[in-house]
């Protein structure tokens, strides 16, 4: 069984640590978690985490924001990957920060990624993890807030949150999309000894 997880984010120095960025960042956090390195491949940079069973690719599309879905329409058909699993990381400003909720489908409520991978893959129905960056900005402000860095307090934050972000990537290719939303979706800070981890679900680096 294989599945995509795709990161959304710009590519540049100047973008790396942005609200933006997180989709990027949570992939980073995998990566370095599990010792497996990002190679820069056709329109993304890649990574593979194989399980029994199961095996992750990882991409963060290099293409910018707003062609995100090229990428991921390309390594779909190049890994012959179903769309019911593929999962898109991605940053919402309807959240609070820290707040993470996986859905089945939804609108791009303006987001320029999402936009273009709804335009691509003909439809909303593709499940993506909406991490929250909050909403601390005046109005028009809200492009200078995603493009800017997380605050030194988000900065603490970020990698418990991250973890468990990526407790959920593992979840959706463990146990599927349904079971993952019913537990994390319901749980806002699950315990480590509850959750479904990496290590009870035979990984294999």
């Amino acid at each position: 069984m294989k599945y995509l997880i795709a990161g959304l984010g710009n590519i540049g120095p100047e973008y790396e640590l942005t609200r933006h960025n997180i989709g990027f960042l949570v992939l980073d956090r995998i990566a370095d978690n599990h010792k497996i390195n990002f190679h820069t491949e056709r329109l993304a940079d890649k990574a593979e985490l194989k399980y029994k069973g199961r095996q992750l690719h990882f991409i963060k599309p290099n293409t910018y924001m707003n062609l995100s879905g090229k990428a991921i329409s390309y390594w779909l058909q190049e890994l012959k990957i179903r769309k019911e699993n593929l999962l898109v990381i991605v940053d919402d400003i309807a959240l609070p920060f820290g707040s993470l909720r996986l859905r089945t489908k939804g609108s791009s409520a303006g987001h320029n990624g999402l936009k273009n991978i709804e335009q691509i893959l003909g439809g909303q129905d593709y499940s993506r993890l909406r991490f929250g960056i909050g909403n601390d900005f005046a109005k028009g402000q809200q492009v200078d807030f995603v493009l800017s860095n997380f605050s030194k307090e988000e900065f603490t934050a970020l990698p418990e949150v991250m973890d468990k972000a990526a407790e959920m990537v593992y979840s959706f290719c463990a146990i599927g999309v349904e079971r993952t939303m019913n537990f994390f979706n319901t749980s806002p800070r699950p315990r480590s000894s509850d959750a479904p981890r990496l290590g009870e679900m035979g990984a294999e680096n």
